[in-house]
């Protein structure tokens, strides 16, 4: 899997935000099922408050992430195209976006924030090297959510 980063596009964040629907309790993450997470995540100019990046392999989308700085540290988000969730390909994913990240930013710790129940997700992080730190409860989709903040120090 040798991926590319560019830019997030407006044409694939709209294909992202409308077309890619998750499966089962995972459909908490389709940007649909969030109406502030849709509108900032389509508005070019709300999206660039963060930097914004498609993930290509072999020019064809298969993901994205977002880059959120925080004093010395980065908060990363992320998403895999719904169809290769789930198959294996999570370490790969994440560490080529850690990858980039140590080669573009300076930062001392990159910060994930994930689901509870998203254990597929979480096995992955504890994979790259990311430590469990706190469970905190948030608003999202229309409800309280827990959360897990997951840490990976420099």
């Amino acid at each position: 899997m040798m991926l590319e980063f560019r830019t997030l596009t407006h044409a694939h964040a709209l294909e992202i935000a409308d077309d890619w629907k998750y499966d089962d309790i995972y459909s908490f993450y389709d940007m649909t099922a969030d109406e502030e997470d849709y509108a900032e995540f389509i508005d070019e100019d709300r999206r660039n408050v963060n930097d914004h990046y498609e993930v290509l392999e072999n020019n064809e989308l298969i993901g994205f992430f977002c880059v959120i700085r925080e004093g010395a540290s980065i908060e990363i988000g992320l998403g895999m195209r719904p169809d290769i969730c789930g198959r294996g390909k999570g370490k790969t994913y994440v560490m080529q976006i850690i990858r980039f990240i140590e080669q573009h930013y300076s930062f001392d710790r990159l910060i994930m924030n994930v689901a509870c129940f998203n254990q597929r997700a979480i096995k992955v992080y504890r994979s790259c090297g990311f430590k469990e730190t706190e469970i905190t409860n948030r608003r999202s989709n229309g409800g309280m959510y827990a959360f897990l903040t997951m840490i990976k120090d420099y």
